[in-house]
């Protein structure tokens, strides 16, 4: 399905991770998708971010939900709307699509999507976040997600597999997750 290639990058003795994938679409049409470790997204041009995502633990599990354009399980999040900011995109996603308030986030990484047809290119942000429900899960207002779990981060691929990419973002985001509980006492 899609040709890997992993890299390793020392940058200032911090390691940093770069996954690139090749993958087509179900149109036919082939994108790259170039993932990276970040610790910050003010790196990137905002006019070219259009989706932010997050690992959202609540206590010990992570949130996920069912529905979106693939039918399918998969993180938390969707696109950044006119005039919002990167943040405030992703609290208004998470409180939409799982009825949580976003406590404490850090950015993960972003992946940059590569359209082979043209090479334009766009952003996708992922978070880790420590969240709270404001209350159960009854709907997504969008109606694109029609039910969320909380599941053992171990357990994902159970779920969804988004390959070599996932497999980082779920992992740096437990990582993380330590942080943000430093962070939050």
């Amino acid at each position: 399905m899609a040709r890997l290639l992993d890299q390793v990058a020392q940058t200032d003795s911090l390691k940093t991770m770069q996954i690139i994938e090749e993958y087509t679409g179900k149109s036919g049409v082939k994108y790259i998708f170039e993932y990276s470790d970040c610790d910050d997204f003010s790196i990137l041009p905002i006019e070219e971010c259009r989706q932010t995502y997050g690992v959202c633990f609540c206590e010990d599990k992570i949130v996920i939900g069912f529905g979106g354009h693939k039918n399918s399980w998969g993180l938390i999040g969707g696109t950044i709307e006119k005039g919002e900011t990167l943040d405030e995109t992703f609290a208004r996603e998470i409180q939409e699509e799982a009825n949580m308030e976003v406590i404490k986030k850090l950015p993960v990484g972003y992946q940059k999507v590569i359209d082979t047809r043209d090479n334009s290119f766009v952003y996708q942000l992922r978070y880790v976040a420590i969240t709270k429900p404001f209350g159960p899960f009854v709907s997504d207002p969008a109606g694109s997600i029609t039910e969320i779990k909380h599941i053992d981060p171990k357990d994902y691929k159970q779920y969804f597999n988004w390959g070599k990419t996932g497999e980082r973002v779920i992992q740096r985001a437990v990582e993380l997750r330590n942080k943000l509980l430093c962070l939050t006492n």
